[in-house]
């Protein structure tokens, strides 16, 4: 077992991923952590106070990009 400083947050994170790394590789070790970030906020009450854009805007969006 390795010995982790766990009062320092980038070791801890180090041997996280060394584990993971070793048990999992590489590939299923980015998935892994792919499945597990959770992202932030809360999109239900963003969503709901979100309001889409009229179609007159949209085409306004489209016309000024081109």
């Amino acid at each position: 077992m390795v010995q982790v400083n766990l009062n320092n947050p980038m070791e801890i994170q180090a041997a996280g991923f060394k584990a993971l790394e070793e048990c999992l590789g590489v590939v299923g070790a980015a998935k892994f952590i792919a499945q597990n970030n959770l992202g932030y906020g809360d999109y239900t009450k963003e969503k709901q106070n979100r309001t889409e854009p009229s179609l007159d805007e949209i085409d306004s969006l489209l016309i000024n990009a081109i």
